[in-house]
């Protein structure tokens, strides 16, 4: 399935200088996740604050992005300097859990979507990725199968956001494009589950 975490090897490459510094001045693994989380929040309460100032918009879109490098980076650095651990796994696990969750929740609020798919959204957001956790616990992989994995979901939203920062008028489509959203996480479940049990 089309997914933008099969372009992960190439977004790695162009992390690696940034890898190396971050080795260099002594930061671990553990502590990119835990700044990621708490970046996730401010990038939630930014989205919140955008339906004021619709320059905040972008600003999301850009955080979505640096989050993306950061969840990049963390893995990285634990695989290239042997610095895996149990308590960074489990950090990483709920830690983009929670960030989803922080992320996305302000959507809530918004005029002009429906709050049963902001809560489905949230809902199938920790289906997809607790359904690649139990993958990894049939088969002893974790899968991160599209469509609409974690990576996919902030460019969705990056995207929305880059689109209300233009104009609001897209808030008449966005029920939609929750539906399908949800309907792809839905498939990505799904196939989590059954690729791990062929295995």
């Amino acid at each position: 399935m089309i997914s933008v975490y099969k372009l992960k090897p190439k977004f790695q490459q162009l992390l690696n200088p940034i890898l190396m510094l971050f080795r260099r001045i002594g930061i671990s693994p553990n502590h990119i996740t835990v700044f990621s989380v708490l970046f996730s929040v401010l990038i939630g309460y930014i989205l919140l604050l955008a339906q004021e100032n619709s320059l905040f918009y972008l600003f999301v879109a850009l955080g979505l992005l640096f989050r993306m490098m950061l969840n990049a980076l963390d893995g990285m650095m634990a695989k290239k300097y042997n610095l895996q651990s149990k308590t960074g796994e489990i950090l990483n696990e709920v830690g983009d859990i929670l960030s989803d969750i922080a992320i996305y929740f302000p959507f809530i609020y918004f005029e002009g979507i429906t709050l049963e798919y902001v809560i489905g959204f949230l809902l199938l957001s920790v289906i997809n990725e607790f359904c690649g956790l139990l993958a990894k616990i049939i088969s002893g992989e974790r899968r991160y199968d599209g469509p609409m994995g974690k990576s996919d979901r902030a460019l969705l939203v990056g995207l929305i956001c880059i689109a209300l920062f233009f104009s609001d008028s897209i808030l008449r489509y966005i029920d939609y494009l929750f539906i399908i959203a949800m309907i792809m996480m839905f498939i990505s479940s799904l196939l989590r589950i059954t690729k791990s049990i062929k295995r």
